[in-house]
């Protein structure tokens, strides 16, 4: 019993912090995934859905404060060159 205690306070401790800032942040998140898939010459679809699959992933594996798992500037001008040159595939 004392080793599920820790467990349980990990991922029930704050429930209403964690809700909270998963809202702000999916909120923050859907400009943010538009604008840079509109920079990478995608459809802002595409930029939605990885945005969601990335997300999703991080929440099932565990992440880590403060860790950055959404769209960058740096990797939409990444993603210019390299949707040029492959395609969205």
């Amino acid at each position: 019993m004392s080793a599920i205690y820790p467990l349980r306070q990990q991922w029930l401790g704050n429930i209403r912090g964690d809700l909270l800032s998963g809202i702000v942040v999916a909120l923050a998140l859907i400009p943010e995934a538009i604008a840079f898939s509109i920079i990478a010459g995608v459809d802002p679809r595409v930029g939605l859905y990885a945005s969601f699959c990335i997300a999703v992933i991080i929440a099932i594996a565990g992440g880590r404060p403060g860790m950055i798992s959404a769209a960058t500037g740096a990797m939409a001008l990444v993603m210019v060159t390299l949707v040029r040159e492959h395609g969205i595939q």
